[in-house]
């Protein structure tokens, strides 16, 4: 939980603590948001502090790495300290995440770590279908 006195605007961190906060640079410039390429570690973070679904829309995301493989968002965070590594180090591991994206419509997109589906914008199996 992010102190009363922090504040995030445009994505930036803040400390409202200074009665002139709003004119000094921020504590993080980048500490929320969605990174469409992930070449760091502060995008990373950023990323998953901005959540796995887009602010506009609710669209679900996920992550992909360096082999092309999905990952969630769970699983990353889980993970970690593999994850932040591989993109440190730019390993070539499996755990190296290189972008974040939207599942539009793969209703067959599943983590490549843990086996879960990844929720898709478009191609949620119909409730009112499976009950008929």
């Amino acid at each position: 939980m992010r102190p009363n006195h922090l504040f995030v605007c445009d994505h930036a961190l803040y400390d409202t603590r200074n009665a002139n906060w709003s004119h000094e640079r921020p504590l993080r410039p980048v500490y929320s948001g969605s990174y469409r390429t992930i070449q760091n570690t502060h995008k990373l973070r950023a990323a998953l502090r901005y959540g796995k679904y887009t602010d506009m829309g609710g669209y679900p995301l996920y992550f992909i790495t360096t082999d092309g493989c999905a990952l969630s968002f769970d699983s990353v965070r889980r993970n970690l300290r593999l994850v932040t590594d591989s993109v440190r180090h730019d390993y070539q591991d499996g755990w190296g995440v290189v972008a974040v994206e939207v599942n539009w419509e793969g209703a067959d997109l599943y983590c490549a770590d843990s086996g879960e589906r990844i929720p898709s914008a478009y191609a949620e199996p119909d409730s009112d279908e499976d009950s008929n």
